[in-house]
C-alpha cells in the first residue's frame, strides 16, 4: 500500500516552499537554540491516514526532530486521541506545523470518507471504487488514501484503462466501433464501457469487454443488468449515489460501486498540534 518515497518528498518540498517562501517570519520571534515538545491529537473520530506526509514535513525542515507515532496509517482513531509526539526545534515545528496538518487532515478526510461507504456496503460483497474526481496534485496521494479507508482503486488516470463514454461513442459511431478500436490500439490494457440502458448494456456485452458501468440507473434496471449479464463480465454501479442509496444498490448484486464523493466531497478532519 505504500507509496514511493520520492513521490512523498516532492510533495512535502513543494507545500514547504509554498507556504515558507524565503523564511518563516513570525517562527523568527523564537531563539533558533529553542527546544520544544508537541503532540499532534484529533478532535474527532477518523480513519488515520498521512503520517508519512506529516515525518517528512518535519524531516526536510530538521533531521533531528522525533517523532513518536502511536498509530499507523488505516487505524481507527477517537476525538481527543493523541496520535504522536515531537520533540526538537520550536521554531522547526511550528514552521511544519500547517503543512504537516494540511496532508494530514485532507488524507484521513479521505480515507474516512472511504471507510463509512465500505461500511455501508458490508456483508454484500460488492467492492466500492474511487474516481479520477482528486484534488490536483494529488491523485497518488488520496488513492493511498482510499486503500487506507477499505476501498479499491479505479483506474489512476488515462493511460491505465480504456474507459469509453457517451461522448467516445458518439465520436467513433458505435460501441462496437470504440471497443474494436481501442482493442486494436491497445491490446493489453482493459477496456471498460459506461452504458444508460438495457440496449447499450447488451451492446457492450456482444462487444467483449472488460467491465460494464451502469451509470445512473434506478433500482430496477440495476437489477435487470445483473440478471442480464449473468456473471460473465463484472458490472460498475455509478452516479449520484450516497452512503444512504449504496446498500440498496450494492444489493442489486453488481461488483462494484464507484464513488466520486469519496475524494472530492470530503470533511477536512480537525487536528491539533500543541505545545507540551
Amino acid at each position: 500500500m505504500q507509496l514511493p518515497s520520492s513521490y512523498i518528498r516532492q510533495q512535502v518540498a513543494f507545500a514547504l516552499a509554498e507556504d515558507i517562501g524565503n523564511g518563516d517570519v513570525t517562527a523568527e520571534l523564537i531563539p533558533d537554540d529553542k527546544l520544544a515538545n508537541a503532540r499532534i491529537i484529533s478532535r474527532e473520530p477518523a480513519i488515520v491516514c498521512g503520517t508519512d506526509w506529516v515525518s517528512e514535513v518535519f524531516n526536510q525542515l530538521d533531521t533531528a526532530i522525533q517523532i513518536d507515532w502511536h498509530c499507523q496509517d488505516g487505524d481507527k482513531i477517537q476525538s481527543d486521541q493523541e496520535l504522536c509526539r515531537l520533540h526538537g526545534s520550536a521554531r522547526h515545528l511550528l514552521s511544519g506545523e500547517r503543512a504537516a496538518l494540511n496532508f494530514l487532515q485532507t488524507l484521513s478526510a479521505t480515507a474516512t470518507q472511504a471507510h463509512e461507504y465500505v461500511m455501508a456496503v458490508d456483508g454484500t460483497g460488492c467492492r466500492i471504487l474511487d474516481t479520477r474526481k482528486t484534488i490536483p496534485g494529488l491523485r497518488l496521494a488520496q488513492k493511498y488514501a482510499v486503500r487506507c479507508g477499505g476501498a479499491y482503486n479505479h483506474r489512476t488516470g488515462l493511460y491505465d484503462m480504456v474507459l469509453i463514454k457517451e461522448n467516445h461513442i458518439s465520436a467513433t459511431g458505435s460501441i462496437q466501433a470504440a471497443v474494436d478500436t481501442a482493442q486494436r490500439l491497445s491490446p493489453d490494457i482493459p477496456v471498460e464501457v459506461e452504458v444508460e440502458n438495457l440496449h447499450q448494456l447488451q451492446q457492450a456485452l456482444d462487444a467483449d469487454v472488460d467491465r460494464i458501468l451502469l451509470d445512473n440507473m434506478d433500482i430496477a434496471m440495476l437489477r435487470q443488468a445483473v440478471q442480464i449479464t449473468n456473471k460473465r463480465i463484472p458490472l460498475e454501479a455509478s452516479g449520484g449515489i450516497t452512503r444512504k442509496t449504496a446498500r440498496e444498490i450494492a444489493q442489486t448484486g453488481v461488483d462494484y460501486i464507484s464513488i466520486g464523493s469519496i475524494t472530492k466531497h470530503i470533511h477536512a478532519i480537525d487536528f491539533s498540534m500543541r505545545f507540551i
